[in-house]
């Protein structure tokens, strides 16, 4: 229960772990749910305080300790003080939402039930923060963002299929996956074919040789040429 030393939203205050080892057992308890009963509220910039304290002012921090969003929740406590109803866990909810749940907590426990209230200056003080719960959680923020991503889509998967398109007329696929020049030329190579071949059966002045200065730009080694690759012949 949220009732009891075990039942701490957050790990016990220095000063309660004191009194805990001087014997006084459940002491501090007693301390924080002074009052809990009443009304409990605390203004916008002292849950500033408390997180930056807390979290570092992180409102959507995971760390993975445990302990959830700026005002570091553990998870039965954000259950316990309705966080549910906005996310699953508090790092997934707006920072409005968190302070919310936080004062429902702040009137189930009391500040104790907070290790930074005292850097926070987090007291039973009345002020209402005014905050808006439905200005959406962290869960439904993907949501809001996909109809710009859905928006821009369709023009970069075009953009993405026209490339390979234009590439495709300019070079061919290598047996090694490699791209190399195709070229423009007026024979197109054959597998098998080799510059010495392709000059004796086309009857290539200079035989193999000229053939490959003739299409030096697109064939780089002599002895290494592609199916695809269109040469010229003259």
């Amino acid at each position: 229960m949220l009732l009891n030393s075990k039942g701490k939203h957050r790990r016990p205050s220095k000063a309660t772990r004191i009194a805990t080892l001087a014997g006084v057992t459940g002491a501090a308890v007693a301390i924080p749910l002074m009052g809990a009963t009443n009304a409990s509220a605390a203004s916008v910039e002292t849950w500033d305080a408390v997180a930056q304290c807390e979290s570092g002012g992180n409102w959507s921090i995971n760390t993975g300790n445990g302990y959830y969003g700026g005002l570091q929740f553990s998870q039965s406590s954000w259950a316990a003080a309705g966080g549910t109803q906005y996310a699953s866990r508090a790092d997934l909810a707006s920072k409005d939402q968190q302070i919310a749940a936080a004062e429902k907590l702040l009137d189930l426990q009391g500040p104790g039930a907070w290790a930074c209230a005292g850097a926070g200056g987090l007291t039973n003080d009345g002020v209402d923060p005014g905050v808006n719960t439905g200005s959406g959680s962290g869960e439904s923020k993907p949501e809001q963002a996909q109809p710009e991503r859905q928006a821009e889509q369709p023009t970069t998967r075009s953009e993405q299929r026209e490339a390979p398109k234009a590439e495709s007329k300019k070079t061919v696929t290598t047996p090694t996956g490699d791209k190399v020049q195709k070229g423009d030329g007026e024979y197109k190579v054959k597998a098998g074919d080799t510059l010495s071949t392709i000059a004796e059966a086309e009857d290539v002045k200079g035989g193999w040789s000229k053939l490959f200065e003739l299409n030096d730009d697109i064939v780089k080694e002599a002895d290494l040429i592609f199916p695809g690759q269109q040469l010229h012949l003259k």
